[in-house]
């Protein structure tokens, strides 16, 4: 199961909200998480997006995905910065990234991809008389939310089969595979951008 990137179907208001609205949002929650410097009001910002979850009627499984990959990082994090920049410093840079990546996991989650991309080059469309092709940069956009899709799919893949395999420990058994299958699904993306004409011009 892939942790990142995909799209979990349901009737919430939360997916009925039209993507260009949810992608907005993101933008402006991004925005302000990184303006605000208080701990207490970034702590209420990630409450909010967890309560945006519950309404959204995440499975627990979906939310325990994205806290396996979370937690580590922010430990990290935050035993760097509170080392470096004092504890306070550490608890807001850490909030922000909770804050920020959890609502953009939220919109992974909550958005199909065909979706953004027709809101992104709809958004755009008045950018054409500069010059600006919004079609690109729509696929631009899916292209980068399939890849961090395929990409978490391929480490599950690599990292199952090297359990299997009990080589756990073994750096060399998880990058070897992964960076060979990484580059083969490179060159089937390539080959198939190539076939629907995409560079052409």
């Amino acid at each position: 199961m892939n942790p990142l990137g995909l799209y979990e179907p349901g009737t919430s208001p939360v997916h009925r909200a039209a993507a260009g609205w949810k992608f907005l949002a993101l933008l402006v929650f991004a925005v302000v998480i990184f303006v605000l410097s208080s701990p207490l009001a970034l702590t209420g910002c990630a409450l909010a997006v967890a309560l945006l979850y519950a309404v959204a009627r995440i499975p627990a499984r979906r939310c325990w995905q994205i806290s396996r990959l979370l937690i580590p990082l922010l430990v990290i994090v935050f035993l760097l910065q509170w080392w470096m920049l004092g504890f306070d410093n550490a608890a807001v840079v850490c909030l922000r990234l909770l804050a920020a990546l959890a609502m953009a996991n939220l919109f992974t989650l909550t958005t199909r991809v065909d979706d953004l991309v027709t809101a992104i080059e709809r958004g755009l469309g008045p950018t054409r008389r500069l010059g600006v092709r919004p079609e690109r940069i729509g696929l631009l956009v899916g292209l980068t939310l399939q890849a961090v899709a395929a990409l978490s799919t391929i480490a599950t893949q690599v990292r199952e089969a090297q359990r299997a395999r009990s080589a756990d420990r073994s750096i060399s058994a998880f990058a070897v595979p992964f960076l060979v299958r990484t580059l083969r699904h490179a060159d089937d993306l390539g080959e198939a951008l190539a076939a629907r004409g995409v560079g052409d011009d």
